[in-house]
């Protein structure tokens, strides 16, 4: 699973300083601007992440992390399984229709040992950056869209830490995944597997 990553919030990383840029374009003087987060990052915080826009060209958007829980009062829904998403209400039309690339520096994972959990900081391995595979929907009580995380099993060499994953696309991955045309199924079964993870 995904359930925590970190947002660089240092500018000199080129490639998220440009997606900063250009959220703070398409959102100045507007409320949802202030709301964003950077650091770590948990379920329900509003980060930026990239999407087509109308002229179906990669973009970055704010939005929300977690589709609304499945019953009233539950948890937000963060993460959707890659084995079933195609299969389930829930992410079948989102996968096929509103794709989207979350990027971070890194994502966190507990490792349990014995009684205690140790976190990790894992990404792959000679990148700063990476982007995650994710699904995003428009839900009326929201003033943003929304999104999911898309995870998969655990490559082997993190394997120990924990059983799942986000699915985590290479750099030639990241616009085809957005395209209308996809292929879905392949880049899900081909992504990132190289990792590395350091203790925190």
């Amino acid at each position: 699973m995904c359930g925590r990553f970190h947002l660089i919030s240092e500018e000199d990383e080129r490639e998220m300083r440009v997606i900063l840029e250009e959220i703070e374009n398409r959102y100045k003087d507007k409320p949802e601007l202030s709301a964003m987060q950077t650091g770590e990052i948990f379920p329900t915080h509003i980060v930026p992440v990239l999407a087509n826009n109308k002229k179906l060209e990669p973009a970055a958007f704010l939005m929300k992390w977690g589709f609304a829980p499945f019953q009233k009062g539950g948890r937000p829904v963060i993460n959707a399984r890659r084995e079933t998403a195609l299969d389930k209400p829930m992410f079948r039309k989102p996968l096929l229709e509103r794709r989207c690339v979350i990027p971070a520096s890194h994502y966190y994972e507990w490792e349990k040992q014995g009684a205690t959990k140790v976190r990790h900081a894992i990404r792959p391995r000679g990148q700063n950056i990476l982007y995650m595979a994710g699904l995003y929907r428009i839900e009326e009580e929201q003033v943003l869209p929304v999104f999911t995380i898309l995870t998969r099993p655990a490559a082997p060499d993190i394997a120990f830490i924990h059983d799942r994953m986000p699915v985590i696309l290479f750099p030639d991955q990241r616009e085809a995944w957005l395209r209308p045309d996809a292929d879905v199924r392949g880049i899900m079964e081909h992504s990132q597997e190289q990792m590395n993870y350091e203790r925190m």
